[in-house]
């Protein structure tokens, strides 16, 4: 059976970590393989948004297999990616995490690598491997001050401290939280809304986001308008200033 699933529903991808009987831990082989579906979703033009989740109800992802640790620095894609396959890599298109169970160590990593996180309310986090002398090596040190604030990213990192779903949702480090076994529908939910708008946009907006933070106010401002203004001369503008002078007011995602 793969360790990692790849699906697409329309214009959606859907990634799955395949190994429930271990809480969906990462071995190397699963690195190389989450890196070959992220790729894979990057090349494919059809693909305009990406689901991270984890197979069965008990687990997003509880981090590295430590069993197999050397593999995850001994893989193909490591010098690439990083050791658990994806940290280095940017599909160019959003990213979102449907967080189901346990949400560990490099899985916090993972879901914190996404754009934003869905979790389920049955959803726990923490930075587990604390206990183990693990160190972060897939973006967690880097990623969850610029998601969830300076002083959060220390709480967890140095505490180790276990939170739930709720918590997660008030430290900012998840959007939004929905009962057990939605998670995927709600994500897919979102996720057809965004892969219907005109991406071009919305790339552009998301890159220049993601790549303006942390920088000078001007500086960032200047890379704004030049990935941005860009897309002004787009078709999908065009129409879309077209529907929207006939009238067309779609209904925002709730």
């Amino acid at each position: 059976m793969p360790k990692v699933l790849l699906e697409r529903r329309g214009n959606v991808s859907i990634l799955t970590l395949n190994r429930p009987e271990v809480h969906n831990c990462v071995d190397g082989e699963t690195a190389e393989a989450l890196a070959t579906s992220i790729k894979s979703f990057a090349s494919d033009d059809a693909a305009h948004v990406l689901i991270v989740t984890g197979a069965g109800e008990k687990s997003f992802c509880s981090g590295a297999d430590l069993k197999h640790a050397d593999e995850l620095l001994a893989h193909s894609f490591v010098d690439e990616s990083g050791p658990m396959g994806f940290a280095r890599l940017d599909p160019g298109k959003p990213v979102i995490a449907a967080v189901n169970g346990y949400c560990f160590a490099g899985g916090l990593e993972l879901a914190a690598w996404c754009d934003f996180r869905i979790a389920a309310d049955n959803a726990e986090f923490g930075a587990l491997n604390r206990r183990w002398g693990v160190p972060f090596t897939d973006g967690g040190t880097q990623r969850f001050a610029r998601i969830a604030g300076i002083g959060t990213a220390l709480y967890l990192i140095e505490t180790g401290i276990r939170i739930d779903a709720q918590k997660a949702l008030a430290l900012g480090f998840v959007q939004e939280v929905v009962p057990a076994g939605t998670v995927v529908d709600r994500a897919f939910e979102l996720a057809e809304r965004v892969a219907g708008y005109p991406q071009n946009s919305m790339r552009a907006d998301r890159e220049a986001t993601l790549k303006g933070f942390g920088m000078p106010l001007r500086d960032a401002l200047a890379l704004e308008a030049e990935l941005c203004l860009k897309t002004v001369e787009d078709p999908e503008l065009t129409a879309g200033l077209a529907r929207y002078a006939s009238g067309d007011r779609p209904d925002a995602p709730r």
